[in-house]
């Protein structure tokens, strides 16, 4: 007995430890399911997870000449930066991941996206809109386009309503961001609109720190200010609680977004109807008119009871393209899935668009839609005109 003990240690001491065999894709995920980020990190994992089982309940993804099941590691990097990067590099030195799914949020993007580069794995993100992110690595994808070009569609559907006359121009704007490179993107993109077009100035530009507990100063000198159009961008949490502040202290302008945020269910639950007209500019909307969104859309809705939100579609389509390019690689060798990766052109996406795929920083560079709010818990895509399912309506109508 001790004999064959021995000959089997000497066997592991000649041969080395087992090699994991080569049947399986393992799938590295880090998301904040808990801490400020949660509402939407936790729709976030909830979509990656069907994405991943809808692939695993077909027989697996074709791989060369073979079929193999994903293997999903999804960590919680409780919204803070600094864990979320370590995460990510125990899910590449300890799990062998061949590939990561980046998180939501720029700051934590930010924060994970220079691990990739370090030990050359592919990494795509469904949650970063920031250009910082991206161009530094040959490794970093991101499937959200550029912020700044968020606030850019933002102004020509402004702009839009000044030419049908629902809008008269000068126009003045209080511009709210907060203190991120996602804030300073949207800051950049209204300012580039304004410099060429001289009926809109920005009136008043304030920044605001991620999860600020007391609005009411910032919104004080907004409200000394005048303006005719609040131009916000907030990520969730923070919309909620300025909106809120807003509400309170009676403010009012001609028309009001908050960047990306307006639709968002659990903003229509905690502020009812004082969200009424916002508007917001998207990646994505259920309303867009493709038979492949209705699909996916009954389809989600059915599988886990969830109106499906622009991140629960970005986040499933970010899965979906990062499994595509590995499919298109035929290989699970990281520098393969890359190159699959930069070449990518996913058609009949959800996407608007409809096509999917990486400009030569690795960011997607896909149209922006812009939905408006309306009584009742409707909602309308109201940009571009060609997809419209309602018309915007503007000047918002003063409460009586």
């Amino acid at each position: 007995m001790v004999r064959l003990t021995w000959c089997g240690a000497l066997a592991v001491l000649l041969l080395g430890p087992p090699v994991r065999a080569q049947d399986e894709i393992r799938i590295g995920a880090v998301l904040p399911v808990t801490g400020k980020e949660s509402k939407i990190g936790g729709a976030y994992k909830q979509a990656t997870e069907l994405a991943v089982k809808e692939i695993n309940d077909a027989g697996g993804l074709q791989v060369g000449a073979k079929k193999m099941k994903v293997n999903l590691s999804l960590l919680d990097d409780t919204s803070d930066p600094a864990k979320s990067a370590q995460l990510v590099e125990q899910l590449i030195t300890q799990n062998k991941s061949h590939a990561i799914i980046g998180g939501y949020g720029s700051h934590l993007v930010q924060a994970q996206s220079v691990v990739p580069d370090r030990y050359g794995v592919p990494y795509l993100s469904g949650g970063a809109g920031a250009t910082a992110i991206y161009g530094r690595s040959k490794w970093v994808f991101g499937t959200l386009s550029p912020v700044e070009h968020l606030a850019e569609t933002q102004m020509k559907f402004l702009d839009d309503l000044v030419k049908q006359g629902k809008l008269k121009t000068p126009l003045t704007i209080a511009l709210i961001t907060e203190n991120t490179e996602h804030g300073n993107d949207y800051a950049k993109g209204v300012n580039d609109f304004v410099k060429t077009h001289p009926g809109y100035k920005v009136a008043i530009a304030e920044k605001f720190e991620l999860n600020t507990t007391d609005y009411r100063p910032l919104l004080q000198r907004v409200a000394e200010a005048k303006t005719d159009l609040f131009l916000a961008d907030s990520h969730l949490e923070d919309f909620i609680a300025m909106h809120r502040t807003y509400t309170q202290m009676g403010l009012h302008h001609q028309m009001l977004t908050h960047g990306a945020r307006g639709s968002d269910t659990a903003a229509r639950k905690a502020l009812g109807p004082a969200t009424d007209y916002i508007f917001a500019s998207g990646w994505w909307s259920d309303l867009l008119p493709y038979p492949q969104v209705k699909d996916f859309s009954a389809r989600y809705k059915k599988e886990t009871g969830v109106e499906p939100q622009w991140y629960h579609a970005m986040a499933y389509e970010t899965v979906r393209a990062l499994l595509t390019a590995i499919s298109k690689a035929g290989s699970l060798e990281p520098e393969k899935i890359r190159a699959a990766l930069a070449g990518l052109k996913m058609e009949k996406s959800i996407v608007p668009g409809q096509v999917l795929y990486f400009t030569k920083t690795g960011q997607a560079d896909l149209p922006f839609v812009v939905t408006q709010n309306k009584p009742g818990g409707k909602v309308d895509l109201v940009w571009p005109k060609e997809d419209a399912t309602g018309q915007a309506v503007a000047p918002i109508p003063t409460t009586k």
